[in-house]
């Protein structure tokens, strides 16, 4: 019962080789070491929450990539070290015009305290992350920014076109569960955000291209349960639409929602919620977690 996942491109198996061999495309821009050598050791960190040693154990071109964790921490679990002796193992085969991608994580299994985190993570990064990478060239790994534009960023793939995507996001009441008044839809406009006593924020949209972005100024408030109520005031919310390899990706971006702030660790939660799952499923499927 590893996880596993899987998906198929039209790109070669060479290609896909390459690409895996970049994590750094696809994973996290931050990753130290070396990633394409037999031998080789890398190291992945994500802020305080997890860090992790590993070891590439098999390259054979065109056909697999091995890893093996050699050291792992995470802050959220009991056993930190869940990870470690667990290996990676990437599977390309070619059938008929396409490629085929086997990702397994020998080890991560239900019962690891991690799994259901560890799993939407790699669903993410393998899924779609390296997926894009190889097809367009493009993936959305973790990014490294000066701390002072540290600006809390996210991003999908989906099969639907940037139209549909435009459409769905202008939908706020579709994905943003909670309690909103006033026009989304129209440049100038302004809307009022409420979940329960937990937030209540006023948005002015600044700019709408169709299919390609959406903008908001937040002219008011913010969390309620922070020291400071107008944390969010003054930031700004965008969403950008764009089209790579036959799918459409959105890059949600809350410009000045950084690190420093009381807030950020509960509101990037929230908004990895709201943005990946939400309108992901609103767009994909008709069907986000608001009204």
């Amino acid at each position: 019962m590893d996880y596993t996942t899987s998906f198929t491109v039209k790109q070669s198996p060479e290609a896909v080789f390459g690409a895996i061999n970049n994590p750094r495309g696809w994973w996290s821009e931050a990753i130290k070491g070396t990633t394409d050598k037999v031998g080789g050791v890398f190291n992945y960190r994500y802020k305080d929450v997890h860090r992790c040693e590993i070891k590439v154990t098999d390259l054979t071109p065109g056909k697999r990539v091995e890893w093996l964790v050699l050291d792992n921490y995470f802050s959220f679990t009991k056993s930190g070290s869940e990870w470690k002796g667990t290996r990676m193992v990437f599977e390309i085969s070619k059938q008929r015009d396409k490629t085929k991608v086997r990702f397994t994580h020998i080890g991560l299994v239900p019962k690891c305290e991690c799994y259901g985190i560890c799993a939407d993570s790699w669903g993410h990064y393998i899924g779609e992350s390296l997926k894009d990478l190889i097809i367009g060239g493009d993936g959305g790994p973790q990014l490294v920014r000066p701390m002072e534009s540290q600006d809390y960023t996210t991003s999908f793939t989906v099969d639907r076109s940037p139209e549909e995507a435009f459409a769905a996001i202008n939908n706020v009441r579709g994905w943003w569960e909670g309690e909103i008044e006033g026009w989304t839809d129209r440049v100038g406009s302004v809307f009022t955000y409420q979940y329960g006593e937990l937030h209540k924020s006023r948005q002015r949209v600044t700019e709408l291209v169709t299919g390609k972005r959406v903008v908001w100024l937040v002219t008011e408030g913010g969390p309620r349960f922070v020291n400071d109520k107008n944390e969010w005031t003054g930031t700004v919310v965008i969403f950008d639409i764009t089209r790579k390899g036959g799918r459409t990706q959105v890059r949600f971006a809350h410009k000045g929602l950084i690190p420093k702030l009381e807030c950020y660790d509960s509101c990037t939660d929230a908004w990895g919620s709201i943005i990946r799952d939400s309108l992901l499923n609103l767009i994909a499927t008709g069907k986000g977690l608001g009204k």
